[in-house]
């Protein structure tokens, strides 16, 4: 990673890129810095940045100042350019001041960011900050620090001119050039008592789960199994007059495929590989210090997400063999496309919005086809490979118990025993160990932190599994208790119910700890945290599914059947 970064010689030329200008409390609408009516610096010549795939889609527009800065070369307080002010310059001015805008530049890939001016104590009078004061640390022939001084306080007068001026001083540092970044992470928070509190709560409420599952099926599986191998002794007279009840009823319906098979193995493929997506992920994240590089961290994620579709056509693929799927090309097409289409349909909405704010977050044309390029040509073809795989290797039924031809009628349950009760209640436990990890997430995300802490995320997603998969086991055999064999998708959908909670804490989190305004920000806030709620709660659906299925099979087969 290294090797990407300049070293410079003395005198070389150091470009300070301007990126975005805009409201503090909306981190997500940002503008173009020139679109404010600030004046450029006299140097023009310089050759164009490209920008990655992450950047164009985080809406980075990197522009040249004009200042001109040399390596280890001093410049005292000089004047760079004048902004002529007449009444809509002052205006924008003013309007940008009162909202708190603040804008953000890079020299040599650190950032640094200042405000544009403030406003007198009963707000009539406005002040622009024009003297931009740098101070650039070296450390050998790498710059290891910046720090940015607004100074020059001018107070907003139509028809007046406004010199805008700058110094560089450059000094020795001590920083090494791998931990350049420390400085913009925040340890008091990330690494605060609370947190670690909360993993070692959500630990316990593992613990307990697991101890609670592991008592409730040992102990009344084996009863069943006693008393179930207790009727296999008796006559049949006795057996007519006991009152058999229970999960054993069902064998003949259990593994009956559920209804609307193709749109769940589609999920439950998906699920799949947004969990596969995550781990990697993760674990790339621990490894390489993805927060040095803008955009970065998307980037990595598109490609982990187009190099695990054969994940999701295995999984989708086998599943929906094995219940018998005559379509599954169409399955195919809906399990690739369902990530894609949910995530590309909600950024085509925002950049209407985007592209009506002239924000610099609206997608370029050309990157859309990127994306729908990688879709059509890395994605579904990746995903027929894991189907044809899936299909061949994992497709044949093999149900410890036959299907019987007729469907056993579901007798009548206590209403807290209906899918739709359990599936409301199943996401609470899930939900109660992650929430404190979506605080810190949703922070660093919507506010100015930069999330490092993936040793904690990734503790936080293990227990999230183990949760998940607890909780539905106990939801499932509640469920075929009651003699009720409809088990796949209330196991699907008690574990992604959690998503339902993320989005209900999402709306919290917007009144209470955030002071967003405008249609623009709140727009992308609940549109993009409605398609993390549901990328998350099918992960854990599919999560939840597969240990269930798990479990299904092992106490089937276990059991005699006539």
């Amino acid at each position: 990673l290294l090797l990407f970064f300049t070293s410079y010689q003395d005198k070389e030329e150091v470009v300070l890129w301007m990126n975005t200008v805009g409201p503090y409390h909306n981190r997500q609408e940002t503008y173009k810095y020139f679109s404010l009516p600030f004046c450029v610096g006299s140097k023009k010549s310089i050759s164009h940045y490209h920008e990655t795939l992450g950047e164009a889609l985080q809406g980075v527009e990197l522009e040249f100042s004009g200042l001109d800065i040399k390596f280890k070369d001093d410049v005292m307080q000089t004047t760079y350019c004048e902004i002529d002010l007449d009444k809509g310059r002052r205006d924008a001015f003013v309007y940008a001041i009162k909202n708190h805008y603040w804008y953000q530049m890079y020299i040599d890939d650190l950032p640094i960011w200042g405000i544009v001016g403030e406003a007198d104590e009963n707000g009539e009078d406005y002040y622009l900050w024009t003297y931009k004061k740098l101070e650039i640390g070296y450390n050998g022939n790498r710059i290891v620090d910046v720090n940015l001084t607004s100074e020059g306080k001018v107070k907003l007068v139509p028809n007046t001119k406004i010199q805008m001026s700058y110094s560089v001083k450059w000094k020795k540092s001590d920083v090494k050039f791998e931990d350049r970044f420390d400085k913009y992470l925040d340890p008091s928070f990330f690494q605060h008592r609370i947190h670690w509190f909360s993993i070692f709560n959500s630990f316990m409420m593992v613990i307990f789960l697991v101890g609670l599952v592991s008592m409730i099926l040992m102990r009344t599986l084996r009863k069943d199994y006693a008393r179930y191998s207790k009727e296999e002794e008796m006559d049949d007279m006795d057996r007519d007059l006991g009152d058999e009840y229970g999960w054993k009823q069902v064998h003949g319906d259990v593994f009956r495929p559920s209804s609307h098979p193709l749109i769940f193995s589609s999920l439950i493929g998906s699920g799949c590989q947004i969990f596969a997506v995550s781990l990697i992920v993760i674990v790339v994240a621990m490894i390489e210090d993805l927060y040095t590089e803008r955009g970065s961290m998307l980037s990595t994620a598109i490609f982990v997400y187009a190099a695990t579709s054969p994940v999701n056509g295995y999984f989708g693929g086998s599943l929906y063999a094995r219940q018998g799927g005559r379509r599954w090309i169409k399955q195919m097409f809906i399990g690739a496309f369902l990530i894609p289409a949910m995530v590309c349909g909600t950024a085509f909405f925002i950049n209407f919005i985007a592209i009506y704010y002239h924000a610099s977050r609206a997608i370029p044309f050309g990157t859309m086809v990127a994306v729908c390029c990688i879709c059509f040509f890395v994605i579904l073809p990746l995903n027929l490979v894991g189907t044809i795989l899936g299909r061949n290797l994992s497709g044949q039924p093999n149900f410890p118990c036959r299907v019987n031809a007729v469907p056993r009628p579901i007798p009548e349950k206590k209403w807290f025993m209906e899918p739709a009760v359990i599936v409301c209640l199943g996401g609470i436990l899930p939900f109660g160990s992650i929430f404190i990890e979506m605080y810190f997430i949703f922070t660093s995300f919507w506010a100015y932190k930069i999330y490092y802490v993936y040793g904690f995320m990734m503790l936080v997603l293990v227990i999230l599994c183990i949760v998940t998969v607890c909780v539905t086991i106990v939801c499932t055999y509640f469920l075929l208790n009651a003699e009720d064999y409809r088990w796949q998708w209330t196991s699907f959908l008690s574990a992604a119910s959690t998503a339902i909670y993320v989005y209900m804490y999402s709306f919290y989190y917007y009144f209470f700890k955030t002071k967003m305004y405008g249609l623009f920000q709140t727009s992308f806030y609940f549109g993009y945290m409605a398609v993390f709620s549901t990328a998350l709660g099918i992960m854990c659906g599919a999560i939840g599914y597969m240990g269930t299925s798990a479990f299904v099979r092992k106490i089937y087969t276990n059991v005699k059947i006539d």
